[in-house]
């Protein structure tokens, strides 16, 4: 598939979970198509780069190991997602970087995340968590930053000012989220 024919396709990807689903498997099944698929999330300003960024969510989903040749390029360039609807599945991307780093099941991303990715991943969480985003990617930036603070002193006690200074004028999820994320911090 040829990076025109791919554009085309995503064309046809909705929010339903089938067709991410299918697209998902399609880049499993032929993975020489993310470096594309990168550079259509990439195109910031353009509508198809949120579609692109939902099939590369639900691959990450599904095999997360099957980011680690790009990793590079997806830590360097995603701080330049600004479409509300691209922000979320890169939000979840981090998430699921974090969890499998720190996971206990073993995996290759325990190797392949490098601390230059991890500046970058911190780096975006916190901008998500001060700047005027959604709920959904912020959700996801304070679990990513709860599991890098494992490793990071400094951002346990940047993440809880935030969250408290936060916390009466967000959201009801962000709230549950917050009193969660707050509640494992403080048991430590």
């Amino acid at each position: 598939m040829t990076s025109n024919t791919l554009y085309q396709e995503l064309n046809y990807v909705n929010h339903s979970r089938e067709k991410r689903l299918y697209y998902a498997n399609v880049l499993l099944a032929d993975t020489s198509l993310i470096p594309e698929v990168l550079d259509i999330l990439f195109m910031v300003d353009d509508k198809i780069s949120p579609r692109a960024a939902w099939i590369l969510e639900f691959m990450c989903g599904e095999n997360i190991e099957a980011i680690i040749p790009y990793l590079d390029q997806l830590t360097e360039h995603m701080s330049k997602v600004h479409l509300d609807s691209a922000q979320r599945p890169v939000a979840k991307i981090c998430e699921y970087l974090a969890k499998a780093y720190y996971g206990k099941e073993p995996s290759k991303i325990k190797q392949a995340l490098l601390s230059r990715h991890h500046e970058k991943i911190i780096e975006l969480c916190f901008d998500f968590m001060i700047n005027d985003v959604k709920v959904a990617p912020k959700a996801y930036a304070m679990n990513t930053l709860h599991l890098f603070g494992k490793d990071y002193d400094w951002i346990y006690p940047e993440l809880v000012l935030i969250l408290e200074r936060d916390f009466h004028t967000q959201s009801a999820a962000f709230k549950a989220r917050a009193r969660h994320i707050l509640k494992k911090i403080k048991k430590k």
